[in-house]
């Protein structure tokens, strides 16, 4: 919309003579082309290696500006990056900043090649999608099958509770992966499953039913509806190995367990 493209025009000219200031890149539902008249413009504002140092340092990553914004209420929310950081999160982000940069645009620069730079972090490399399938398959068999029936023959809420969302987010996720898709965040969840081509009949029932009314039927229901649907790339056999690496050796062998990628 032409207010928030005013907006993005009136942040670069208000950093672009900052010698620490590499770049502006347009995020967000700018950049994807979903904004609504009131949506904020998200920018990630890229700084020299110095001055991304100073800023991590001081604990300044994430911050707003409202004097530029050219409409009510608006305001640019600023991520800061480097070059070196949005090299590494091409191979390493998580999935809610790879999806940001979906669509993302170069808006000033004064380094060659940022665009390009930009364009790689949204591109999850091929065979990364078959291991979050079997993680989240995994988490899916612990929390469905093991995790929530303890906590039915313990009476235990808390356990009850968390075994059903951790279910249904890590099938969710599996779902996603399947379809290859990056997963947004968990208010989008439910949205980018009812416009995904492969997700089973009746999944958003089923889901919804052991999120509403956790027991032992309804996550037997669900799991059968996911088992059933695709040969998950994980055999039984391998699945409690898998959810221990992934999940409590997370502190050996420093990869971040599958729900917080």
């Amino acid at each position: 919309m032409q207010h928030h493209e005013e907006t993005v025009a009136a942040f670069v000219e208000h950093v672009r003579h900052d010698p620490d200031v590499v770049g502006v890149v347009v995020t967000g539902s700018v950049a994807h082309g979903t904004e609504r008249p009131d949506s904020d413009v998200d920018v990630q504002l890229v700084l020299t290696e110095d001055a991304f140092t100073q800023a991590w340092e001081q604990n300044k990553l994430s911050y707003v500006v409202r004097d530029v914004a050219t409409y009510d209420g608006g305001y640019v929310d600023i991520k800061v990056a480097s070059p070196d950081f949005l090299r590494q999160a091409a191979q390493h982000a998580d999935d809610p900043m790879r999806h940001s940069m979906i669509g993302a645009r170069v808006a000033w620069s004064r380094m060659e090649g940022l665009q390009e730079l930009v364009d790689a972090i949204p591109v999850l490399p091929a065979g990364l999608w078959e291991d979050r399938m079997a993680s989240f398959i995994a988490q899916v068999r612990l929390h469905g099958r093991y995790f929530l029936p303890q906590a039915v023959k313990l009476e235990n809420t808390h356990l009850l509770h968390h075994a059903a969302v951790h279910a249904v987010t890590a099938g969710g996720r599996a779902l996603l992966a399947l379809n290859r898709t990056l997963f947004k965040g968990h208010k989008y969840l439910d949205g980018m499953l009812a416009s995904a081509e492969h997700v089973p009949d009746g999944y958003a029932h089923a889901a919804a039913e052991l999120l509403h009314r956790p027991s032992m039927e309804s996550g037997a229901a669900y799991m059968d509806l996911l088992e059933s649907f695709h040969p998950w790339p994980l055999s039984k056999e391998q699945t409690l190995s898998t959810f221990v690496r992934d999940n409590e050796l997370g502190w050996y062998s420093g990869r971040i367990p599958p729900e917080y990628i």
